[in-house]
């Protein structure tokens, strides 16, 4: 099988089972936007309760922040967002559709890491680089990927439309207004920044030991020009970020730290070693606030792209805080006189990316008594779906009531836990095994004779007499 076949298979079972679906599909869709069904949901929320476990509870220093997904536009403007998240965008001079002329050159088979406008638009031109459409392209310009949005009704007066006259909101009728340029807002395109926006609030209402985290998971919007590859590249997704204050002496040792910690957390999404590779990303091609980034990438079947990103930020962001704000972001060292700026980690994980590869790395065919199986071979504390109770027949009332007494403890100690009754029993093994459930349990007649029950294992397909007891 093809890595785009194992992708299209994927996509297929993605939405066949509730996994993922496209977003507002009964209306056609949105790009670059997706739903998460049941599966998908608990699949998703395993991963960052995963996380939250591993980075948070089970941390000393690191503290949880939830900030706010709106923001004062002072944040994005001494942040340089507004300035520098651009991505490249060129046009089809017929269709005025629109797109990333770094992916499309890319998928042309040319090296355009570090390339800056001018060399993009040049390589388009030498190379009479088409449209998908096979149209010609215009010349290459940046474009700004935040949402854009506006806070409160400050009114500056009537918005007319191209034609001069008045514009109106068609469901009320009345003239729409303009607003003031202090309520312009963004959709928070990285949760960076409101950690460090709390930094100060934290310092002040528990001056924690340095060096110490704050971890936040939520929402994050880019205007994506061209969204693609599953969920890999959407316009609305969530990140689960740290930043992790450092003494600026001794920035080495805790960025040393973090790698070795996103190497503990690859492995314990189930991600092969072998998958999973460094790439030391030059200075030409590092953020415009990084002094260091290691990008984390693994082979998915669209190819080895980037899992996730550890970056040296310095104290860009607390220091543009400082200037910007007026607001002293000085740290003072206990049991010292000595005060500095803090240093920046920062980890920062996107949970799509980590459900795609796990989903992508799990996904498995084999063949079962001459037929092609398909199964999803997920690590146990991730699978969306612990167990599957059954009932051997459900046209015998004893059976069905003793499978939905095991369900019923099954359920109230793990919550995971699936009935499934339909179809013969060969069916039911193999639904469960697409949507990767380690376990089915099966209650038979033996069950009401001994208080044993078989319990399949899904990656062997194995079974074993097991007391109910002891499940």
């Amino acid at each position: 099988m093809s890595d785009q076949q194992k992708m299209e298979h994927i996509v297929s079972l993605a939405k066949r089972r509730g996994f993922i679906y496209p977003g507002s599909d009964v209306y056609g869709g949105l790009s670059g936007t997706w739903d998460f069904g049941p599966l998908g949901t608990q699949l998703k929320r395993n991963i960052m309760q995963l996380w939250w476990k591993m980075f948070v509870d089970e941390r000393h220093d690191m503290y949880g922040v939830d900030s706010a997904i709106l923001m004062n536009q002072k944040v994005w403007q001494a942040s340089g967002h507004v300035d520098t998240f651009v991505d490249p965008l060129v046009e089809d001079t017929e269709t005025k559709q629109r797109f990333r002329a770094d992916h499309l050159l890319k998928d042309a088979g040319f090296d355009v890491d570090g390339l800056g406008l001018d060399e993009l638009t040049k390589l388009v031109r030498d190379n009479n680089v088409k449209s998908p459409n096979g149209n010609e392209l215009s010349d290459v310009r940046t474009f700004n990927m935040m949402f854009k949005t506006f806070v409160g009704p400050t009114a500056l007066g009537g918005v007319t439309d191209q034609q001069g006259e008045a514009a109106v909101n068609i469901a009320t009728g009345s003239e729409l207004i303009a607003f003031d340029p202090s309520s312009v807002s963004y959709l928070r395109p990285e949760t960076a920044q409101g950690i460090f926006t709390n930094y100060r609030n934290i310092v002040d209402s528990f001056y924690p030991d340095l060096p110490f985290g704050l971890a936040q998971q939520g929402k994050a919007f880019r205007n994506e020009i061209s969204p693609r590859d599953f969920i890999f590249r959407s316009r609305e997704f969530e990140q689960m970020e740290i930043e992790y204050f450092v003494d600026p002496d001794e920035w080495e040792a805790s960025f040393e730290h973090w790698r070795q910690q996103v190497w503990k957390w690859t492995q314990a999404l189930g991600l092969p070693d072998e998958s999973v590779h460094e790439l030391e990303v030059p200075e030409s091609d590092r953020a415009h606030y990084s002094k260091r980034t290691i990008d984390f990438e693994f082979d998915f079947p669209i190819g080895r792209e980037e899992l996730l990103g550890l970056a040296y930020r310095t104290d860009f962001d607390l220091g543009n805080i400082q200037r910007v704000s007026g607001k002293n972001m000085d740290y003072t060292l206990k049991g010292t006189n000595r005060k500095f700026v803090p240093h920046v980690i920062e980890p920062s994980f996107g949970v799509e990316r980590a459900v795609m590869a796990v989903l992508s790395n799990a996904y498995t065919e084999d063949e079962v008594n001459g037929e092609t199986r398909i199964f999803l071979r997920l690590p146990e504390h991730l699978a969306p779906v612990r167990f599957a109770v059954s009932p051997l027949v459900r046209n015998k009332p004893e059976l069905v009531e003793k499978a939905r007494e095991v369900y019923e403890i099954l359920k109230k100690k793990y919550g995971a836990v699936m009935w499934d009754d339909s179809g013969n029993i060969g069916k039911r093994y193999r639904r469960q095994d697409e949507i990767g459930t380690p376990h089915c349990v099966v209650i038979d007649f033996e069950t009401l004779e001994d208080g044993t029950v078989t319990v399949r294992d899904r990656d062997t397909t194995q079974q074993a007499r097991v007391k109910i007891e002891e499940l």
